[in-house]
């Protein structure tokens, strides 16, 4: 099994050191909170092992969530990148052929790769607003197709499916008998429709997600696979037993209460992506040398330096970080060319994303200089 460090992590902002960084627009959530946000006591709780599937009160929180299924279509996990490390245990083997879209989360990549998987990539066009089609999408199954991996809405751009293009896919994996993954982690951050869950419109679909980017609080590591084909959670739970044999009780139970202040939470979260939004969108506008699709999900985009911009890439990387203290994630975090670059606006405070937009345009300014 080959393992290799990824980018995106190996390049992460508190890997590369946050002290070295003014404006941070690379992170892929809101900002994090801390256990006085949630106000909770811990100290009675007991340390034990617990269900393996993840305590029976989180499980029915996280089907609430997802709505149209059951707690026990739930397995509580260490995060969105453990559910997607066990579904490949459970779903794949050597030489296995997969369809994956990319640009995507490096880990929905690269997992399968460490599984020696035979990859066809779907590779999404800026030209098309980063949309799948489902007629596409079936042109790259073959007979011994066995998974299909998704990601709505659309990490790193925000894009998004319509709920008929998403029923449509899972159709095409129930008639062929693949598994559709759907990595959902951005599902309940949407500012036009919110997708339902893949897993409540076909047994043959795994949703994924977690409580790191709406939530806040990836500390805590817990993600979710959730399904309603029994049989591929049986396989689920045998691979996480293996791995980590139950999760953190500490953990799951700060989750809990993340959980049960949803409903307050969900609408501020909201109406700061919104305001965020409109400071990325007008820095946009303000400067023809960029170019975006505008994201319609999650707190993420993926504009680029407008092709007819001849500039040493490398460079701008260079004056952006050292220079003017400014982060942002690079398009080779997701396989795509260096114009390309993720930013993160709901994590900084609002003067730190302008600030940091602003560093943007006068790095390409200084590069073009040179």
């Amino acid at each position: 099994m080959k393992l290799v460090r990824m980018p995106i992590e190996q390049e992460s902002p508190e890997q590369f050191g946050y002290e070295r960084i003014k404006y941070n627009l690379t992170e892929s959530s809101v900002r994090d909170r801390s256990l006085k946000d949630l106000g909770i006591t811990i100290q009675d709780d007991l340390l034990c092992y617990d269900d393996h599937l993840g305590k029976k009160s989180l499980r029915a929180a996280v089907a609430l969530v997802c709505g149209g299924i059951d707690e026990e279509d739930v397995l509580i996990t260490p995060g969105a990148a453990a559910a997607l490390f066990f579904i490949s245990m459970a779903t794949l083997e050597r030489g296995d052929h997969i369809v994956v879209v990319r640009p995507n989360y490096a880990t929905n990549i690269e997992t399968p790769r460490m599984f020696e998987c035979d990859i066809s990539y779907y590779d999404l066009a800026f030209e098309e607003k980063f949309q799948v089609s489902a007629e596409k999408l079936e042109a790259l199954l073959r007979p011994e197709t066995k998974l299909i991996s998704l990601t709505f809405p659309h990490n790193p751009s925000g894009a998004s499916i319509s709920v008929d293009d998403l029923k449509s896919i899972l159709a095409l994996g129930e008639s062929r008998g693949i598994r559709v993954l759907v990595d959902e982690t951005y599902r309940e951050m949407a500012s036009e429709q919110v997708l339902p869950s893949a897993a409540s419109l076909s047994p043959m679909a795994v949703a994924v997600s977690s409580l790191s980017k709406t939530y806040g609080v990836p500390g805590i590591r817990i993600g979710w696979a959730a399904s309603t084909d029994k049989d591929f959670m049986y396989r689920l739970l045998c691979a996480k037993e293996q791995v980590t044999i139950c999760g953190s009780v500490l953990d799951e139970a700060v989750a809990l209460k993340v959980l049960e202040q949803r409903e307050e939470w969900l609408p501020e979260n909201n109406a700061l992506i919104a305001d965020h939004l409109s400071l990325v969108e007008a820095w946009i506008e303000g400067d023809d040398r960029f170019e975006w699709v505008r994201p319609v999900g999650g707190c993420v985009c993926f504009p680029r330096i407008r092709e007819d911009i001849k500039v040493d890439i490398n460079r701008f990387y260079e004056i952006l970080n050292d220079k003017y203290g400014t982060y942002v994630g690079p398009g080779h975090w997701f396989e795509q060319s260096r114009r390309y670059f993720r930013v993160g606006y709901a994590w900084p405070q609002r003067d730190e994303l302008s600030e940091g937009l602003s560093c943007l345009s006068k790095a390409l300014s200084d590069a073009l200089s040179e």
